[in-house]
């Protein structure tokens, strides 16, 4: 099986559960990296430090784009990253995977129901 380089972009720190989908993805041998695109992390669970230092040993990293940092990110083990160094990293990822975006109200025209068939 073929080791992945996966990207995972979570909209803000309430979709926090992305990064417990990115330690399912490391333990299947895949190189995962979450970015909390919009927040810090104010406080969270046991669980989730734990999640973030298992996938920080096994090889994969934790990011943020929050422009503020404290103790607290670093003892989480969370790297800071700009806009423009996470676009660099992307070029090398396999898959990048969006995560906590809005449901649409409406399904895209190649996807709908009601769309002629020709």
């Amino acid at each position: 099986m073929r080791t992945l380089k996966v990207y995972i972009l979570i909209t803000n720190r309430l979709f926090h559960d992305g990064i417990r989908s990115g330690l399912g993805l490391t333990l299947e041998n895949h190189y995962v990296y979450p970015v909390v695109m919009n927040d810090k992390f104010d406080l969270l669970s046991g669980y989730m430090q734990e999640n973030i230092n298992w996938i920080s040993e096994m090889g994969g990293q934790v990011f943020t784009c929050a422009t503020e940092t404290d103790e607290e990110s670093a003892d989480l083990k969370l790297s800071c990253i700009t806009l423009e160094e996470l676009g660099e990293l992307l070029r090398d990822a396999d898959f990048i995977i969006p995560y906590g975006l809005p449901t649409a109200s409406y399904a895209p025209p190649a996807c709908s129901r009601n769309r002629e068939r020709g």
